[in-house]
């Protein structure tokens, strides 16, 4: 995987975790006990993260190799826009889009699962719950894990790190619940 790509898998894989875990943890502060209300609107979330990724990260990485390209035809003196950099910089910018739409809904979907299969009835409510905040921290520590190893450090720290973000979101919508 590329620099850039890695960048985008997990700074947006992060942002899904997180999303979801906001979204399953106020649900469970107010009292929640419809799958279907935590499925709909976690999937809601899901694809306006991907659809906002997608699009997002494509117009950005479109501009900004557009923008390269330019400089360097100016600096050559010559048009590139038939040329395989200019192909390349094409395929980079859908490249990075995918890359950008699919990471938040990939690991957001992992939290939903305990309540989709709720809807199945091979869970309760309440275990979804636990096991969705369980994966979602193993997600989050895995994302970690990963930092930890692209940059060479202690892999353990960034995954303890990771995980800490999720423990902060959870105490912050707990206490605006309580409010």
């Amino acid at each position: 995987m590329t620099p850039i790509a890695r960048r985008y898998f997990i700074k947006n894989g992060f942002d899904g975790s997180m999303t979801i875990l906001g979204i399953i943890i106020g649900s469970w502060s107010v009292g929640v006990t419809e799958p279907e209300i935590i499925v709909t609107a976690g999937l809601g979330a899901c694809l306006a993260m991907g659809v906002s990724g997608l699009f997002g990260a494509y117009m950005t990485e479109k501009a900004e190799r557009k923008r390269h390209l330019k400089t360097l035809e100016a600096a050559m003196l010559t048009d590139l826009s038939d040329s395989i950099l200019s192909d390349a910089s094409d395929f980079v910018s859908v490249y990075a889009a995918f890359i950008d739409g699919a990471s938040p809904m990939l690991t957001a979907v992992i939290s939903l699962i305990p309540f989709i299969l709720t809807l199945t009835g091979t869970f309760v409510i309440w275990d979804a719950y636990i096991v969705s905040f369980i994966l979602t921290l193993i997600t989050l520590f895995s994302l970690g894990l990963y930092l930890g190893r692209i940059a060479k450090e202690n892999i353990l720290l960034y995954g303890v790190q990771t995980v800490a973000a999720g423990i902060l979101i959870v105490a912050i919508v707990l206490l605006l619940g309580a409010i």
